[in-house]
């Protein structure tokens, strides 16, 4: 059967692959799965965002499900909502999270919060495929009402977790910049609800993403690197499209990589408790260092937050998350919260009575270098295929892709469930090393292409 869903919800191009047909037809589908009931609905910023919505609503109320519109919120605010509100089937988020602006997405998500496990996902593909969508009579055809309230049931859930007082008593000054996506909405004002003095860059909400590319990465990301020292700023942040990211940028304009923050949470959500931590095969050992130092143990899994998110909630784990910014705090929520995560970082900065840049400094030193190679969708299985042959005198693992080891670094090569690339994480302890392991991971990518 053909896929739908990718690690993270449906997504394609708007008007090639991302249409109002299939989104009315998505909708039907996810409705038939859940049952006649009450669907929450939100989106991200995109041009696209409107027609899509209401495309989905009007397939979820074809088979006979109610919509509350929630509007333009992040993602993890429509999570929130659900899970707190109760009562829900679940919710639909029209997202396509960091990818480019002609994309868009559909992301579903269950009575619990969480976005759906691939058994459900698998359900309503079925459903999608086989035309087995049931609609409704006449007379219960689903209506549709909006509910404003989901941004402050989310950002007051936020402020509930964190030391509020410690934070408004330092009164920090931090660059905001949502990247004119979902973010806009609240991570400006929840900051300012801790006291912080907020300087708010491409703050406005914006479909055509006019000021960066919606993925927070360090070259879409110049004007935060430049304006964090500039305004003499405690701390910059940055989202992706929906805000179920965060990235940072240290007092001195030093991008953080997504490992070193999850790493600095990690061990501050541990501390003098321990516990389990749930992150991707491709998250940094930095990640394995610290949650060692803390007491705790650290659990690999495939890479997908969906993953990572199920396999926290399932074992009871204390912290998880992973390396491109994404972080969950299981005692707030079962899904990665940018918000959250800039609240728990501005808490430990509060704590700890020191800059960004001296916490990073002291964890311990390992080099990253990331990287992709364009494989079409076609071959994807007889290029990891031949990958795997080609490996085969090596030490590796395959939790998902492969991951091969030597004495002084790895490398981590493995096709993206969003696009059609395979993507590298290389590691090791000097960066000409990291290089040197990208560059073989590349080279080994390009061999299985010719193969």
């Amino acid at each position: 059967m053909t896929r739908l869903f990718g690690t993270n919800g449906i997504r394609g191009i708007v008007g090639k692959d991302m249409t109002a047909d299939l989104a009315v037809g998505v909708g039907r589908a996810i409705g038939t799965f859940f049952g006649r009931g009450v669907v929450a609905l939100a989106r991200d910023t995109r041009l696209s965002g409107p027609m899509l919505a209401r495309a989905t609503a009007a397939g979820l109320m074809a088979v006979g499900c109610d919509i509350v519109d929630l509007g333009v919120v992040p993602t993890p605010a429509a999570q929130y909502y659900v899970a707190k509100l109760g009562g829900l089937k679940g919710a639909v988020v029209i997202t396509a999270s960091h990818n480019p602006r002609e994309f868009n997405g559909i992301k579903a998500i269950d009575a619990g919060g969480m976005e759906m496990r691939r058994e459900d996902e698998e359900a309503i593909e079925a459903i999608f495929f086989e035309r087995r969508a049931r609609p409704a009579e006449w007379s219960a055809v689903g209506d549709l009402r909006s509910d404003p309230s989901a941004i402050d049931r989310y950002m007051r859930g936020i402020v509930a977790r964190v030391d509020a007082d410690a934070i408004r008593k330092r009164a920090l000054t931090v660059v905001v910049d949502p990247g004119n996506g979902a973010g806009c909405v609240v991570t400006p004002y929840l900051l300012s609800s801790l006291g912080c003095r907020v300087i708010s860059l491409h703050g406005q909400g914006d479909g055509a993403f006019p000021g960066r590319n919606p993925e927070p990465v360090a070259e879409n990301l110049s004007d935060l690197l430049r304006i964090v020292p500039e305004a003499h700023a405690d701390l910059g942040v940055a989202h992706d499209g929906d805000a179920d990211r965060a990235i940072f940028v240290d007092e001195a304009g030093d991008f953080v990589y997504g490992d070193k923050s999850l790493a600095l949470l990690a061990r501050a959500a541990l501390r003098g408790r321990g516990g389990t931590v749930v992150t991707p095969v491709s998250t940094s050992r930095i990640l394995d260092d610290v949650v060692r130092e803390a007491g705790g143990e650290v659990v690999r899994t495939k890479v997908g937050a969906p993953i990572v998110a199920r396999v926290m909630f399932e074992s009871g784990a204390a912290f998880g998350g992973e390396e491109n910014g994404g972080v969950i705090f299981p005692e707030h929520q079962f899904c990665r919260d940018g918000a959250m995560a800039v609240a728990k970082m501005l808490e430990l900065i509060a704590h700890e009575g020191k800059p960004m840049s001296r916490l990073v400094a002291e964890l311990p030193a390992y080099h990253l270098k990331k990287g992709s190679v364009h494989v079409p969708a076609d071959r994807r299985d007889a290029v990891l295929a031949a990958i795997v042959r080609l490996s085969a005198d090596r030490k590796v693992d395959a939790i998902d892709g492969i991951k091969i080891h030597a004495e002084d670094g790895s490398v981590l090569v493995r096709p993206s469930g969003t696009e059609p690339v395979f993507r590298i994480y290389a590691e090791a302890r000097t960066a000409a090393r990291a290089e040197a392991l990208a560059k073989e991971g590349r080279d080994l990518i390009e061999r299985a292409l010719r193969a």
